[in-house]
């Protein structure tokens, strides 16, 4: 199983859907199910047993830089971002930071119960650089709390995926989890653009897959969707992190 020891927390966002709560505080630290959405990434992170972990910084990036300072596992190192880059200028700009060698990217809005085996095992595992530049995890758009987009993607039997096209509804949704490459941001424009620019040079590659989520997934947007991701946990205790 392949080992990593870099990740990518992107934690830079505006978080407007989710005023008013972050008028005070940056979406990131907004606390569900008992703790700051971003303690929930990183512990994600130090449980995989990845040494370091990269944060962005923007909106209020000062109370987040505080949040973490006595943390040690696994280690941060800020990347702040004086223009907000989006998710692909963010990862270019941290790339420094992320040194030569595949890391894990994390969204910082999203919260995941993990099923039999946790999804960064599954994607550590899953992983196979010979045929892949990007492993995406991906969960059922019709299972997703919090979620109501047509989805993202289509995926065939071996993982490979293709875009939902327009006027279509999609199986999959990003669940805001992926392995990639650090030379995918070579040629990348300067300043902020989306990870999707990424994903659609290798789809013309064939060289970006998935993997099913086989735990249950939020997708954390608004204040509202706090008391549901909480209310549903609550009557799932079973399933609730330890």
């Amino acid at each position: 199983m392949t080992t990593l020891t870099h990740a990518m927390v992107l934690a830079a966002g505006l978080g407007l859907r989710m005023r008013p709560l972050t008028l005070e505080m940056p979406k990131p630290l907004i606390s569900v199910a008992g703790k700051p959405l971003l303690d929930h990434a990183l512990d994600r992170v130090a449980a995989a047993e990845i040494g370091t972990a990269v944060v962005n910084t923007h909106y209020k990036g000062e109370m987040i830089a505080a949040h973490l300072k006595d943390r040690k596992a696994p280690r941060v190192v800020l990347s702040p971002e004086a223009d907000l880059l989006e998710t692909g200028g963010g990862i270019k700009h941290a790339l420094p930071l992320l040194g030569t060698d595949p890391f894990l990217s994390v969204n910082a809005d999203i919260l995941w119960m993990d099923g039999p085996t946790t999804a960064i095992q599954r994607l550590l595992q899953a992983w196979n650089p010979k045929v892949m530049d990007a492993l995406l995890l991906l969960h059922p758009a019709v299972s997703a709390y919090g979620y109501d987009g047509k989805g993202d993607f289509h995926m065939d039997p071996i993982g490979k995926v293709t875009r939902r096209r327009s006027g279509e509804i999609a199986p999959f949704v990003f669940a805001g989890v992926q392995i990639l490459k650090p030379e995918l941001f070579a040629d990348t424009p300067d300043g902020a653009f989306s990870t999707n620019l990424i994903w659609d040079r290798l789809l013309e590659s064939e060289r970006l897959y998935g993997m099913r989520h086989d735990g249950l997934w939020f997708h954390v947007g608004t204040p509202a969707s706090i008391g549901q991701v909480e209310e549903h946990l609550e009557v799932r205790p079973h399933h609730a992190e330890s």
